[in-house]
């Protein structure tokens, strides 16, 4: 039998602080570049709350995540373990001990087998456990709302790579009396002299965006362990530049922002950008099952979102008082404003201009293929037919272009990071973050009390009450409504 610290199909494993740390870079992702404007919209302070009821309810249903792959990995193995009983003949010897040492004997080995069968030792995607504690019902219910997530993540990434070029390239600028007036517009020129305006130069970047990555979808990709290294380098160099530079401008009493306290308008895009920011419980299965040592991972877990929470409080607390305006993509406030004295720029260095600007645009281009391959297979089982197989053109043509067309087409539509990231975090972030986990780790807990086998301790959420999975669904539910009713009002 295989122990919680051996090597099973998951591949080689790590210790708890290596997988705690892609754990982090996972949550820190684009959500982080689109919270300090919806900080700023909403207030500071309300702004603040949110961030922390949001935390902790994402915590709580990570852990809900974690105790459904316990009961996951006891059914598998169990189902293998009955597989194989069927297979053998089994014999009986008769045993010479008394029936009191048997009976002991008996209670140890049930402990173990126990804790054996629930250690999170083999990997269960979120679809695999959807489709071992849910009806057909549920089950497409979980491809269609982390299919939406995808198609919004792709959006996302669609829009932000070819706005940051967008903005490098485009070289135009007002003359010092336009500029006083107003800001540049979509309909100003790229470059002097030039026909091609600004929203024209964008939707080229998409399309070159597309051409470059977009061929990718047809074949199968991995994200290689010196991709990650790199893309990890670049952010946290990117984020460590940015605090600083605004921590400077502060402290040299040159901050321009006056953020308000409250602005309930503005609430429920906020309420989508911190969902979407701390999403990690779809890649939980291929990150958390290879850590060794699971004994503390709930503990360390919530420390890593307290880590988080302070990261997300002091990146949104610095910009929205270091600068007057935001950009929904945070990293463009660091290109100098053509306006200002130089003495008044954030930075007068090209290189960590440029560096920061370009921050997204290699991020998230490593990213999209990945999301995208991920994106087609979770269609291609959403209408997976096994008595109609898909023929080839179907299955290599017709499935990668559903994945990569419709983001594209958003994002030729609107280049508002806000909007996507608040509309994707919403609606199926709030179903895969909240409702999913819920429905997951009742019925987990079902299948167990049906099996008459409790779940140990170390693997059960410290949130063991029913109340607490009724208190996740309640709150998802209000949110919905809430965000919506005001989605609504706004468009009147």
């Amino acid at each position: 039998m295989a122990g919680e610290g051996q090597l099973t199909e998951t591949g080689s494993q790590y210790p708890t602080w290596v997988g705690l740390i892609y754990i982090f870079n996972l949550i820190v992702g684009t959500g982080a570049l689109a919270m300090p404007k919806a900080f700023y919209n909403a207030g500071w302070l309300i702004s603040t709350i949110l961030l922390v009821v949001l935390a902790f309810f994402s915590y709580l249903t990570v852990t809900f995540v974690m105790e459904a792959m316990a009961v996951a990995n006891f059914k598998v193995k169990m189902n293998r373990t009955l597989s194989a009983h069927k297979r053998d003949e089994i014999t009986y010897e008769e045993n010479e001990s008394s029936p009191l040492l048997e009976e002991e004997q008996q209670i140890e080995n049930v402990e173990t087998e126990n804790a054996y069968l629930f250690a999170i030792t083999e990997r269960t995607e979120m679809g695999q456990m959807a489709s071992m504690f849910f009806n057909k019902v549920g089950v497409s219910f979980f491809y269609l709302c982390i299919i939406i997530y995808l198609y919004g993540d792709l959006a996302i990434y669609g829009v932000t790579v070819p706005k940051s070029i967008h903005d490098i390239a485009c070289t135009y600028q007002l003359d010092n009396e336009t500029m006083h007036n107003r800001t540049l517009q979509y309909d100003d020129p790229c470059w002097p002299n030039s026909s091609l305006n600004r929203w024209h130069a964008y939707q080229i970047f998409i399309v070159l965006f597309a051409i470059c990555l977009g061929p990718f979808t047809f074949f199968n990709v991995q994200k290689t362990g010196f991709l990650q290294i790199f893309t990890s380098v670049f952010r946290w160099t990117s984020f460590v530049m940015m605090v600083v530079l605004t921590l400077i401008r502060l402290i040299k009493g040159k901050g321009e922002g006056k953020p308000p306290v409250v602005e309930f308008s503005a609430i429920p895009s906020l309420f989508g950008v911190c969902v979407y920011s701390f999403m990690c419980h779809h890649s939980l299965p291929s990150l958390v099952t290879p850590i060794k040592n699971k004994s503390r991972i709930f503990r360390l877990f919530a420390i890593d979102y307290i880590l988080v929470l302070v990261f997300y409080a002091l990146l949104s607390f610095t910009g929205i008082f270091a600068f007057q305006q935001l950009n929904d993509v945070y990293t463009l406030n660091f290109i100098p404003d053509p306006s200002q004295d130089p003495k008044d720029a954030i930075t007068n260095s090209e290189f960590i201009k440029y560096f920061l600007v370009l921050f997204p645009v290699f991020t998230l281009s490593s990213s999209f293929p990945i999301i995208a391959v991920t994106l087609r297979n979770n269609l291609k089982t959403l209408f997976f037919n096994q008595s109609r197989p898909f023929s080839w053109f179907v299955d290599r043509i017709i499935f990668p272009l559903l994945a990569l067309l419709p983001p594209l087409a958003i994002a030729l539509m609107t280049d508002s990071v806000e909007f996507l990231v608040g509309f994707t975090g919403s609606y199926a972030g709030t179903a895969i973050q909240y409702i999913i986990p819920s429905m997951l780790v009742y019925y987990a807990r079902k299948d167990c009390l049906l099996l008459t086998h409790p779940i140990p301790t170390k693997q059960q959420s410290q949130f063991k009450s029913k109340i607490w999975v009724w208190i996740v669904m309640i709150w998802a539910i209000i949110s919905l409504i809430f965000v919506t009713v005001n989605h609504i009002i706004s468009k009147k």
